[in-house]
């Protein structure tokens, strides 16, 4: 097996760790680090292919903080939106939320 072939494993296990966190958490917060799990697993993807293609390490590395970057204001704008539901409804368990006007 190559290094390439134990990174996009690695990035399989983050992306169906993901996956699995988004399906059984009930809190916004448990489901938000899901997702963050699954764009942690694209990042490591890009940067082992472009690290063992001939493609120039830079631009994976600029591939990769911009799906960093993405995740960082994704994270920003759900926190937010869960301070709002919070104080709201007083909890933030995705099941127990069921009118949003």
């Amino acid at each position: 097996m190559t290094a390439l072939t134990f990174f996009l494993l690695a990035s399989l296990l983050l992306l169906a760790f993901g996956l699995a966190g988004l399906i059984t958490r009930r809190t916004l917060v448990g489901m938000l680090i899901s997702v963050e799990l699954m764009l942690n697993g694209a990042g490591l993807s890009i940067v082992a292919a472009c690290k063992s293609t001939e493609a120039s390490d830079s631009l994976g590395q600029l591939a990769t903080l911009f799906v960093m970057g993405l995740a960082a204001a994704e994270a920003t704008l759900v926190l937010a939106m869960i301070l709002v539901v919070q104080r709201r409804f007083g909890k933030v368990l995705s099941s127990e939320i069921t009118t949003l006007r």
